[in-house]
């Protein structure tokens, strides 16, 4: 493939949106809540006893009901997962994910309807998302997509 004038100033451009994205707002209170993640100590025991609870829960997975423990580790791991959901600066943080990549997700959709209105752009779960259909989810029409 040869380069053409366009597709550096193409890349250029794409440099530019992400160098925008890097320094948004958003952006800025998703690293301020990563590192406040990284900094509290409450947090990081959390997430090490959810690592370790969620080794154990796997070793039992292997073996599915009929493993001794089965009901005992399955409780303790979903006990955890809600301890650690329930934090402050854990529960702040995957806010602040979620809003950067709605954000990512919501720019991808403008960068693909600008090229076509039948691009199909994924966004992650479509029962979740408020995001409009890009068109053949598959659904039968229900979600009313071109």
């Amino acid at each position: 493939m040869i380069a053409t004038i366009e597709d550096y100033a193409l890349l250029e451009e794409a440099d530019a949106l992400a160098g925008m994205i890097a320094r948004s707002e958003t952006a800025d209170h998703y690293r301020a809540c990563k590192n406040k993640l990284r900094e509290d100590e409450e947090a990081g025991r959390l997430i090490e006893r959810f690592a370790k609870m969620k080794a154990k829960y796997e070793e039992v997975q292997r073996f599915g009901k009929y493993h001794p423990e089965f009901d005992s580790v399955t409780k303790q791991v979903r006990e955890v997962k809600r301890e650690l959901d329930m934090n402050e600066v854990v529960a702040a943080f995957k806010k602040a994910e979620e809003e950067l990549e709605a954000l990512c997700n919501e720019l991808s959709q403008i960068i693909a309807f600008a090229v076509s209105p039948k691009i199909k752009v994924p966004t992650g779960n479509p029962f979740f998302d408020n995001m409009r259909c890009s068109g053949g989810c598959g659904a039968g029409g229900k979600c009313n997509c071109r």
